[in-house]
């Protein structure tokens, strides 16, 4: 069995005085208004007190004006404290005599208004305008005389209800309805905001994984035509014919770039995916034609291939190669004339790869490097849980490993 909480008189007590929603930010254009409200509602009370419309002469002409400014006078702050104005003219209403009731009444209406549209303290605006309420209908105000001889069909004492009621409930609904499609248009801009943040965000990991393509691409390619050429300037008077090898190794690795390249921009730029015909990008088996390019730079390289070998998933083999290729890639760059070692190993769990070497001279392309290559393999080898490890070799050289999760690829 199930027992539903109650709130007892003490919490009920305390939720008035808790407040919700913000302060009202007064505005030059707000205070002239209600300063013009006050000021018209004063005139008409004052009027009225001096040449009320059935004067009796039971009551001080004095008295009624100063009903009036108590009335009236503190509309002027009614958006800025419309609780407090709702209080004072509640009190200058209960004290207005029963047959002098239009003195105050239409500065009641306009504070219980205020108190629905401004009030900060809603659960104490409500009690306030319901004890308004209880007010009117307690009271039991008449008019000593009726106009024309008539009986009123509504008895006098209805009057305000039937008229603040009405215009309480539509006002409440309004500012309920104003929260509500303010907390809608909050939740909009914040879903916009972050839609506008997933699209940077993905705009950003495509920019990275565009310039990590063309940088895998065109770096060792580059570095290999560039040292090629380099070495042809040099013997070209003295060796000719091993210059031209070298020219023509250079033109070589001008057309697998090229065709690299041509690759990856087709991947960016093809309209239909499903009638593109693009070659595949490299993968394992193409070791050997990017081992026989160092070699021809003077590189001796060594490729070791163990465990048992099977086709793996696309983008496996494509992160392996580029793996082999940025080592290479610094090898050339940063340890010209060493020994450059590779090793693949196919485990059951993992695919191990390690490119090493002996350790040379810094070439002049090191001088461009920023790291970004390593950077970009850590991401390739991330999406695959993988792990890149680099660092110098306690007896000499650099060493690169390589370590991908075969389980989930």
């Amino acid at each position: 069995m199930t027992t539903t909480w109650v709130p007892g008189p003490r919490v009920r007590l305390r939720a008035l005085a808790e407040p919700s929603g913000p302060v009202p930010e007064p505005t030059t254009r707000g205070r002239l208004f209600d300063a013009a409200v006050a000021l018209l509602v004063l005139v008409c009370e004052v009027q009225y007190a001096v040449d009320p419309d059935d004067p009796t002469g039971r009551h001080s002409t004095v008295g009624l004006i100063c009903l009036a400014f108590l009335a009236s006078v503190p509309l002027a702050w009614r958006r800025r404290y419309p609780l407090a104005v709702l209080w004072i003219v509640l009190a200058a209403n209960a004290v207005t005599p029963g047959d002098v009731t239009r003195l105050t009444f239409y500065a009641c209406v306009i504070a219980a208004y205020s108190a629905a549209a401004y009030g900060r303290y809603q659960a104490a605006a409500r009690a306030s305008l319901a004890l308004a309420v209880l007010l009117s209908l307690t009271i039991g105000r008449s008019v000593p005389h009726t106009p024309f001889g008539v009986e009123p069909t509504v008895p006098t004492q209805y009057v305000p209800l039937f008229i603040s009621a009405p215009l309480v409930l539509a006002t409440l609904g309004l500012r309920t309805w104003k929260a509500r499609a303010e907390e809608s248009r909050d939740r909009l801009a914040e879903l916009e905001r972050r839609r506008a943040e997933e699209t940077r965000r993905a705009v950003e990991h495509e920019r990275a994984r565009i310039a990590r393509e063309l940088h895998d691409v065109v770096t060792h390619n580059v570095s290999v035509m560039v040292i090629q050429a380099g070495a042809a300037r040099k013997i070209m008077d003295s060796s000719p014919e091993q210059a031209r090898e070298a020219l023509r190794a250079v033109e070589a690795g001008g057309r697998t770039a090229m065709g690299e390249l041509r690759q990856v921009m087709g991947l960016l730029t093809m309209d239909d995916p499903g009638t593109a015909v693009l070659d595949p990008q490299p993968g394992l088996d193409r070791l050997g034609p990017l081992i026989d390019r160092t070699r021809d730079t003077g590189t001796p390289v060594e490729l070791t291939v163990s465990g048992t070998v099977r086709p793996l998933p696309g983008g496996v083999e494509l992160t392996a190669y580029r793996v082999v290729q940025e080592a290479l890639t610094n090898t050339l760059k940063h340890a010209a004339g060493s020994k450059a070692s590779v090793r693949v190993e196919y485990g059951a769990a993992e695919l191990r790869v390690e490119v090493t070497d002996s350790g040379g001279t810094r070439g002049p392309g090191a001088a461009t490097g920023n790291g970004r290559g390593l950077i970009g393999l850590r991401e390739r080898l991330a999406v695959h849980d993988g792990t890149l490890s680099n660092g110098p070799r306690p007896l000499g050289g650099y060493r690169v490993r390589a370590l991908i999760p075969l389980e989930s690829a």
